[in-house]
């Protein structure tokens, strides 16, 4: 049997089994696996595109409609240039070894992140892949390429401050939807489900905003380890949980928590944002790589 048949039986015996809709992953511990097989962390980044390939291949049997990675951080610029280099030519060849594939299984390709600080080999790829992939709408993919997430709520910040200087907003009327609006991730849920790999337990400056209710799940294997049976764990530890947002359970679903005759409280809306760097054509793929 093998890992997809293996994980999609084991699904399919749980009654009533709750799958997130949305998992992030922060992808960690690629250079301690190298560093344990004595190889150069270079094979170690090569082995963790692999595990990458088997999860989405299994997320997309379970039909979990939504994966976003951290492929590449902001802090990561400040690596040895060898390596920076050897991700980025990394990534293009995912983007050429996977393209087809992504697209025989219908899967969405979305980008966020500061796509304008990748070297322009690497943008052009991704434009041809976002352009081959036009009219799939299936699974989401997101890669978070050159992303952080104070850098993001900052250009968000930013972008609001220059439209209420200008006149174009009140201040005192923006509320969370319209940072959503300005985030990467506009139009996407929020993630039901964090992982991260090699037994770090640190969110590392990825989707702080909308990691905010987010149920998180440490695994102390190593990224390029990562495969059907502990994405199993995780998916299993998520459906064992109660996940009640600020409210206590039989109130989940009430529009009006009534506290006593004299006071009410209306829970808050919440909202998210986002610059947004899904490419439907090669217009917006332009678009997004010089506003990011």
């Amino acid at each position: 049997m093998s890992d997809l048949e293996w994980i999609v039986a084991r699904s399919s015996a749980v009654p009533d089994l709750k799958l997130p809709r949305h998992v992030a992953v922060i992808m960690d511990g690629n250079g301690r696996f190298a560093r344990r097989h004595a190889r150069a962390r270079t094979w170690g980044h090569r082995q963790g595109a692999k595990a990458l390939k088997r999860i989405l291949e299994a997320m997309h049997a379970l039909s979990i409609p939504y994966l976003t990675v951290f492929g590449f951080s902001m802090e990561n610029w400040h690596r040895p240039k060898e390596e920076v280099a050897s991700l980025m030519h990394l990534l293009v060849h995912y983007l050429k070894s996977e393209s087809l594939q992504l697209k025989e299984r219908n899967v969405q390709l979305r980008v966020i992140g500061r796509l304008d600080l990748l070297p322009d080999f690497v943008r052009e790829e991704l434009e041809k892949t976002l352009k081959l992939l036009i009219g799939c709408d299936g699974m989401q993919l997101t890669l978070a390429l050159s992303y952080g997430a104070r850098d993001e709520i900052t250009l968000a910040a930013q972008a609001l401050a220059r439209a209420a200087k200008a006149g174009d907003i009140d201040p005192e009327s923006i509320e969370p939807e319209d940072i959503e609006r300005l985030l990467g991730t506009c139009g996407m849920p929020d993630p039901d489900l964090l992982i991260r790999t090699s037994g770090e337990k640190r969110l590392s400056n990825f989707m702080l905003w909308q990691l905010a209710y987010t149920e998180f799940y440490f695994s102390s294997v190593c990224w390029p380890e990562f495969d059907a049976r502990f994405l199993w764990k995780a998916l299993l530890s998520y459906h064992k949980r109660q996940r009640r947002f600020g409210c206590v359970q039989k109130h989940l679903c009430d529009p009006l928590v009534v506290m006593s005759p004299e006071e009410t409280i209306t829970p808050p809306t919440q909202g998210y944002m986002g610059v947004d760097m899904i490419v439907e054509n090669s217009r917006n793929i332009t678009s997004g790589i010089e506003t990011s």
